[in-house]
């Protein structure tokens, strides 16, 4: 079957549609809730507080964790086995250092800022849901932050380069996938998360991350209207 459209009608740079919300959690200390199209992230942050165990503690700044996790019910598929994964860990790992290079924890030597990401619906795009989600709990925590992070995937599907791409596209199987997740600082343009999970030609890649750039603006600006509301 020929890919000559997308399943759910949208344009090639267009993004599912978007709900985001500050301050969704009571007992955090920040937290926030973002969705694109069937992907729902909540994300809530604890700390600034002491590290423990002490070996763990760095005297000259705090230390960043998160923690990612799917619901065993948010999957589009099989029930989700709960507990810690390899893949778990591994975005966990990698949406932490999509957030360092915005965060500035320089005034809390010894201690840990613990960001804990739930998705509790997943259709495709979770981690970047979840860069979302915990770039907006940190900023509603009042942790310093030089800028929010947005993330979106861009890719390839058959012969077309598209943005966002939804479960039915990644499990496209009459011709090649490419779904290539990015996180973008939007006052330095910096790109601090790129990842690539299929085969995509270098032209084409630089026409994924022109695609998604423009997209990025619009989670920003989401991202941003969310948090202003809280405070209005």
């Amino acid at each position: 079957m020929v890919y000559s459209k997308r399943y759910d009608g949208r344009k090639i740079d267009q993004i599912r549609p978007i709900q985001a919300k500050a301050g969704v959690i009571p007992n955090a200390d920040g937290s926030a809730f973002f969705k694109i199209g069937n992907t729902a992230a909540y994300a809530a942050v604890y700390g600034p507080r002491e590290l423990h165990p002490k070996f763990l503690q760095d005297p000259a700044k705090g230390v960043l964790r998160c923690n990612y996790n799917m619901m065993p019910f948010s999957g589009m598929g099989e029930r989700v086995k709960p507990g810690p994964s390899r893949r778990s860990r591994e975005i966990s790992m990698v949406t932490q250092q999509a957030l360092y290079p915005v965060v500035d924890l320089s005034e809390f030597p010894n201690a840990v800022v613990d960001v804990f990401i739930e998705l509790t619906e997943t259709d495709a795009g979770s981690r970047c849901a979840g860069i979302c989600a915990a770039s907006m709990a940190l900023a509603d925590a009042g942790i310093p932050m030089k800028d929010l992070v947005a993330a979106v995937s861009v890719g390839r599907v058959d012969d077309k380069i598209v943005v966002d791409l939804d479960y039915q596209e990644e499990a496209y199987e009459d011709g090649p996938v490419a779904d290539v997740p990015i996180a973008l600082i939007p006052s330095t343009n910096e790109i601090s998360l790129l990842q690539m999970d299929g085969e995509i030609s270098k032209e084409d890649l630089i026409k994924g991350l022109k695609l998604g750039q423009k997209a990025l603006k619009d989670i920003i600006q989401v991202q941003k209207d969310a948090l202003k509301a809280k405070y209005k």
